[in-house]
């Protein structure tokens, strides 16, 4: 399995930002992740302001979520977002559509948007939740949704926990849509009749086929990220990177 830099999604350590941000931010540099996947808020700072602030800690921001309607309606403000910190992806966190013709025309709308990124050097990915794995005549929303739009335009951040929780395993789709998946959401699952979210590589995934898909899939970072923690955050996401490390895979 090949080592990627593993970046984590600063919506799993929200609490913790709104009492002390730039702490916070510390706190992650120092258990060794490379980059951080920005979820809006910058502490009151500005975009100049953070990333002089993470360059300075060695971080990188890899991306950000971005809603769908900034997307569509005003693309240019998420491309300069994104350039402030030299960002390579930009994400869509969700979408909703409540028939087939409905998840094509969300995707044509992203295509749209993916389009103006693509010519600003950026690529849009699209995140799922557990609604993407609906099907619509015996076909999922997440396939209706890329199978509409150019792979070039539109690209997917697959979600582990989400994909496994309607009892689909992710390695299925990492490797059916090999190289239009540049960055997984890493999140384990707990076993029991009531699953909830785990620490990577303490629950019930097996981590090892999902790596391998990934290198078959050349995806190109790891975003940790725990959505509800059973214990202290900090502590999560450090247990999550640790265990990464054990496995093999993080820088």
């Amino acid at each position: 399995m090949l080592k990627k830099p593993v970046a984590l999604q600063t919506f799993t350590v929200r609490d913790d930002l709104a009492k002390d941000y730039k702490g916070t931010i510390e706190q992650i540099a120092k258990i060794g992740y490379k980059g951080i996947e920005i979820g809006g808020d910058l502490g009151g700072m500005t975009p100049a302001e953070m990333r002089k602030f993470i360059d300075g800690l060695g971080l990188k921001a890899i991306s950000y979520h971005c809603t769908y309607d900034q997307l569509t309606d005003n693309t240019q403000s998420a491309i300069d977002f994104a350039k402030e910190f030299d960002m390579k992806f930009v994400v869509c966190p969700v979408a909703s559509a409540e028939t087939a013709d409905g998840w094509r025309s969300l995707g044509q709308s992203l295509e749209k948007a993916g389009a103006k990124l693509h010519e600003a050097g950026i690529r849009l990915c699209y995140h799922n939740h557990a609604h993407e794995l609906k099907e619509y005549d015996g076909v999922r929303a997440i396939d209706i949704l890329l199978g509409s739009t150019s792979d070039k335009l539109l690209f997917w951040q697959l979600d582990t926990f989400w994909v496994k929780t309607v009892g689909v395993d992710p390695t299925e789709y990492i490797r059916n849509y090999a190289g239009r998946i540049p960055l997984i959401h890493l999140k384990d699952m707990t076993a029991g009749d009531n699953p909830t979210f785990a620490e990577v590589g303490a629950g019930i995934l097996d981590w090892k086929e999902i790596f391998s898909a990934a290198d078959e899939a050349v995806v190109e970072w790891y975003v940790v990220e725990q959505d509800s923690c059973q214990r202290p955050p900090l502590e999560s996401i450090r247990i999550s990177l640790d265990n990464l490390k054990k496995i093999g895979v993080a820088e």
